[in-house]
């Protein structure tokens, strides 16, 4: 799977935004700016890792992001390039890097999404907006000519790059840019425009916090948790299937799909979240065609609906109680699978066992038992 990771600039002094603290670190909307601008990243399903690079005097602000941070440069550009060396030393290192401005607490999943769609067949990509208004030029408080508004856009971020490319870009840069796309083109990569968003506002004036708040309050952040749980008892078989994993067993499991414990439990967490019933509902026991089923059948459905429903789903966490089989062994390949069903990074997919000691029915071999915890967020 392609690995993503982020750049958060956060090095500036934001002088133009007055207030005394970084506008970057100032209360907006019940939470600072930095807060919203990394909380858009953080819960996009694409975006594997994050790094934020901050100015060296704001340590004390950082002390509780759950985030990889980096000290700045003495530059925008120089930020950056820390950022883009921080993630070279990962391994694997990501093949796509979004850089973006720390600024601009109101981005959308949706906009972050359209860049990466359009990184997929280019070199790079970035959201702008097509200027509409005339433009005049001045001097002295007073007109004194026109300029021509064809071909002009305001730039914004997320800016997308191919990873190795903007490094060694940044590497052979000789002077200060006013973006990324300046050093990109500089180094002679294509950028492809991508439609930019009114609301990916950048705040630069006391009175953007003004505009932003009302920006995120109108669109506030539907974070919704669901539980699942299902049983299935034990019957004639040679193999039990959990997590879409078939597994060897002295004995199967009974049900009216093809019984996997631990993907009905998944599925109904996310019908759960959704406050849509449950896999009974949306496929009933007593319709014929459904004996036998494969129950990735069922999960996609939820999973297709959730995205209908305008949710990502950031992560589901799964326990199958037992005492056998032994689950240790195929955890990696029911995540895997989990995850290409689901369509996620594999480490937004928790699968893990336990027993219940010898006690009860899953103690008394006479079954397996699952729960699981799936969590979807609409912006």
């Amino acid at each position: 799977m392609t690995r993503t990771a982020a750049i958060i600039v956060a090095a500036g002094r934001g002088t133009r935004a007055s207030g005394g603290l970084p506008k970057q670190w100032r209360p907006l909307a019940g939470q600072r700016v930095i807060d919203w601008t990394l909380a858009a990243f953080q819960t996009h399903p694409s975006v594997d890792y994050i790094v934020l690079v901050h100015h060296y005097e704001d340590f004390a602000h950082i002390l509780d992001l759950d985030v990889v941070c980096v000290q700045g440069g003495d530059s925008r550009d120089a930020s950056v390039r820390n950022g883009l060396e921080a993630l070279a030393t990962l391994v694997p290192a990501p093949e796509r890097v979004l850089i973006h401005d720390a600024a601009r607490p109101a981005t959308s999943q949706a906009l972050i999404s359209a860049v990466l769609t359009m990184l997929d067949n280019s070199d790079a990509a970035a959201p702008a907006l097509a200027i509409t208004d005339a433009l005049w030029r001045g001097a002295s408080g007073h007109v004194t000519g026109t300029q021509g508004r064809d071909g002009l856009y305001r730039a914004q971020t997320p800016q997308g790059f191919r990873f190795a490319s903007i490094l060694e870009a940044h590497r052979n840069s000789d002077g200060p840019a006013a973006d990324d796309v300046e050093v990109a083109r500089k180094a002679g990569l294509a950028v492809s425009i991508v439609s930019g968003d009114e609301d990916n506002l950048k705040i630069t004036r006391p009175e953007d916090f003004a505009r932003a708040e009302r920006i995120l309050k109108g669109r506030d952040m539907d974070i919704r948790v669901g539980n699942g749980f299902d049983v299935h008892r034990f019957g004639d078989g040679a193999h039990v299937t959990l997590c879409g994993i078939e597994i060897p067993h002295a004995r199967g499991l009974q049900g009216h799909s093809d019984a996997d414990v631990g993907m009905h439990a998944v599925t109904d967490a996310i019908y759960g979240a959704l406050g849509d019933g449950d896999i009974g509902q949306h496929f009933p026991p007593s319709d014929p065609q459904w004996k036998g089923a494969a129950s990735e059948i069922f999960l996609r459905h939820a999973c297709d609906l959730a995205r209908a429903c305008g949710f990502t789903i950031t992560h589901a966490d799964c326990t199958l109680i037992c005492e056998y089989p032994k689950i240790g062994p195929h955890v990696l390949a029911m995540k895997a699978q989990m995850a290409e069903i689901m369509e996620l990074e594999m480490d937004r997919i928790s699968v893990k066992a336990t027993t219940s000691e010898r006690l009860g029915f899953t103690g008394r071999s006479e079954g397996i038992a699952s729960i699981a915890t799936a969590t979807l967020v609409r912006l």
